[in-house]
């Protein structure tokens, strides 16, 4: 039963200096100090001095890059403007199917023009061929005349 050890002596103990504000922090009785805003550029550290001509220089450097990079800059806005007009769109079919009864009317809708499409375009030759006819002068007119049978 002397699994444990029992100490008769008496503990040592240290003891430690330990200062008022060890580090160094203002507790001076809850005044402000006046900070002055207007720092000259002596008074900042290389880092923010490169941040500040960074963005001093910013505006004539994207300027540099849109002059020189037009197309792309268009392109790639074009690009980010369809993203969101899909985005968009797709938000607004999904706030619409969220209205009771309103999905299934649209799709009774979609169902009853694709078939009067396929009974008056698909099943007989004669109006395959007026469809491809109009399809045709469509094109024309969107894109201009075919050159080669003037």
């Amino acid at each position: 039963m002397s699994d444990t050890l029992e100490s008769t002596q008496p503990l040592e103990t240290t003891t430690v200096d330990i200062p008022a504000n060890p580090l160094g922090l203002n507790t001076g009785g809850g005044s402000i100090s006046n900070v002055s805003p207007n720092l000259s550029a002596a008074d900042l550290p290389d880092w923010a001095k490169q941040a500040t001509d960074i963005l001093a220089e910013l505006p004539a450097y994207l300027g540099q890059i849109y002059k020189n990079n037009k197309s792309a800059v268009i392109t790639l806005g074009l690009f980010f403007g369809i993203i969101v007009g899909v985005k968009l769109t797709l938000a607004i079919l999904s706030a619409i199917n969220e209205i009771p009864l309103l999905a299934p009317t649209f799709e009774l809708v979609g169902i009853g023009y694709t078939s009067w499409f396929v009974y008056r375009y698909l099943l007989q030759a004669s109006t395959r061929k007026e469809l491809t006819d109009e399809i045709d002068s469509f094109k024309s007119e969107v894109l201009g005349q075919k050159n080669g049978n003037a």
